[in-house]
């Protein structure tokens, strides 16, 4: 396996992002995570999409640690300062789900409160199924768990067709087409950062071609699984998407309708912001994520 690793001087001065570098390897890889706060306080664990990294976080997580929690986000194989490997058939929905597993276990991570968006549901969700004892609250904003067998969005198929074939993927682009406000050069930069060129980008670019929209996909069958322990998920469960994502719409009902854990729960709407809530409303995002846990803890 060839593995691309973006030059640390890609992401000196970065705007709102000085937090201190950590990494773990996993089967030869090397993962960068941010790892704030007291190590013995309550985890919250933040899990980005694509094409982002632990960057979309950089507003929330100083409030997690001014709450006395501990805020860990790691950047996702192929993302952030983590590892890329070179060819996209190397990435797999499975292998990121070991991958991210592989992490989670290397830090021991226990009590955790999750906070997942995009493919961090994917691969989130997937964790709390098959790791439930490691959970105590999750809250999903803009995200789901797809079996396959069902119709997607437009803005998906969009989305699908569009990452396969443009030839050059514009990431800051994308970023900011994905979210309410209109982002500035420094941001845009921020997110431009893992990816020097477009061989860096190759998970970036298969990712939407891993979502499991077809009920023979590899994924379906593991993702029925999860399901299964899901609809029987007990623990604390909130739903906080936002009011402008075409993608996630209508999913938030999908999780309070099918788990138990979100019963009586307070979900709520995070208004003003598009597919990346936490770029558009991070802080408010966060304190959401705050109340909940001092809530049901």
């Amino acid at each position: 396996m060839q593995i691309l690793r973006t030059p640390d001087e890609r992401f000196e001065n970065l705007v709102d992002y000085d937090f201190a570098p950590n990494y773990v390897e996993v089967d030869g890889l090397r993962i960068h995570y941010v790892d704030e706060g007291p190590r013995d306080g309550e985890v919250v664990l933040m899990l980005h999409g694509e094409p982002s990294w632990s960057f979309l976080y950089r507003h929330m997580i100083p409030l997690f640690v001014r709450a006395g929690h501990r805020a860990v986000a790691p950047d996702l194989v192929g993302f952030g300062k983590s590892d890329k490997p070179a060819d996209r058939n190397d990435y797999t929905y499975q292998r990121h789900v070991d991958w991210t597993r592989g992490w989670m276990m290397a830090l021991d991570l226990q009590s955790i409160t999750l906070i997942c968006q995009d493919w961090g549901s994917l691969i989130g969700l997937r964790l709390v199924a098959e790791h439930a004892e490691r959970f105590s609250r999750v809250v999903v904003g803009n995200g789901g768990l797809p079996i396959g067998g069902g119709e997607m969005p437009d803005a998906f198929m969009q989305w699908l067709e569009f990452s396969q074939n443009v030839s050059r993927l514009p990431i800051g682009r994308i970023v900011n087409m994905g979210t309410s406000s209109n982002l500035s050069p420094e941001i845009t930069a921020g997110y431009k950062a893992p990816f020097p060129d477009e061989s860096y980008k190759e998970c970036a670019r298969i990712f939407p071609a891993l979502v499991p929209i077809s009920s023979d996909d590899p994924a379906s069958e593991a993702n029925r699984r999860a399901w299964k322990v899901l609809r029987k998920f007990d623990k604390p469960f909130l739903t906080a998407f936002s009011d402008g994502d075409p993608v996630t719409r209508g999913g938030d009902k999908l999780f309070q309708k099918l788990i138990p854990g979100a019963a009586g729960q307070p979900h709520t709407t995070i208004e003003g912001a598009g597919h990346f809530l936490q770029e558009d409303k991070g802080p408010e995002l966060a304190q959401v994520v705050i109340d909940f846990m001092a809530q049901t803890g």
